[in-house]
């Protein structure tokens, strides 16, 4: 049976040794009570221990617990440790020193979130690191990320491409003529991924795939085909209610149904 780690520091075992060993246990419950321990007793004694848990950590919940732990102790102990782990080989341990960066929001941490950092091979930390980066962005560099950041549509799977999406969305207005110029790109995987952001901008609740969808069609198509297209669809619709008062009633457009629906509101709260 596994020992369980006490938080209080009056046991007769030092509390130090005994919560650092915890951290590499077996069990992924005790070494996510050896974190909270480390966090509901904060010491510099525990910095090096959890750091490193971190780059290794393989359950999700326990490296959280971790960064928490990490945000307990004082921020001009922790940052310089943690800036150390962003030049890391491991990357786990960059993923993690980003997203703990995240949870302590000091703003002077933004200079070390560096291009080599958002353009990551690994996309889990290059998509760490768009979060953070407009969490800690000065405003009067949010112009720069949005370039940055547009140079990277097209990128990945569909989740990498929505992690960029909603980076952009939320940078705000200043990602607009960026993403303006990336739409005529002539590589129709950036176009897409530029004009679905930029439908994502003027609707927030659009679903991702739907606006995915959209773009296509406009990159396929063609902006002035597109929209004659949807010009000519538009009176098509008025002349066909017009003619339900004198005729049989005529075929409407499908309304959405089931599943279809259902879908489009789940990619609306993803977004």
């Amino acid at each position: 049976m596994q020992e369980v780690v006490s938080i209080n520091p009056s046991n007769g075992t030092p509390q130090n040794t005994r919560v650092v060993g915890a951290l590499s246990a077996e069990d992924a419950s005790v070494r996510l009570q050896a974190a909270l321990a480390a966090g509901s007793t904060p010491d510099a004694g525990f910095l090096e221990a959890l750091v490193g848990r971190c780059a290794v950590e393989p359950d999700f919940f326990v490296r959280d617990m971790l960064s928490w732990a990490l945000t307990r102790l004082p921020p001009e102990t922790t940052l310089p440790r943690i800036r150390r782990e962003l030049a890391s080989e491991r990357a786990q341990a960059r993923s993690q020193a980003l997203h703990t960066l995240s949870k302590i929001g000091d703003r002077s941490a933004w200079a070390w979130i560096t291009r080599d950092l958002l353009r990551d091979a690994d996309e889990e930390v290059a998509r760490t690191a768009w979060r953070v980066a407009v969490a800690l962005v000065p405003g009067d560099e949010k112009g720069n990320l949005a370039d940055e950041l547009v140079r990277q549509l097209g990128r990945g799977d569909r989740d990498v491409r929505l992690s960029l999406s909603r980076a952009l969305v939320e940078l705000g207005d200043v990602t607009g003529p960026a993403l303006e110029k990336a739409a005529a790109s002539p590589d129709p995987e950036v176009a897409t991924h530029a004009r679905a952001t930029g439908l994502l901008r003027q609707n927030p609740e659009t679903g991702f795939d739907a606006a995915v969808e959209e773009a296509k069609r406009v990159v396929a198509l063609g902006p002035e085909r597109a929209a004659a297209a949807a010009a000519a669809a538009a009176p098509g619709v008025a002349e066909t209610a017009d003619a339900t008062e004198i005729t049989e009633p005529a075929e409407t457009a499908r309304p959405m149904e089931g599943a279809e629906a259902a879908k489009v509101a789940a990619e609306t709260a993803e977004c």
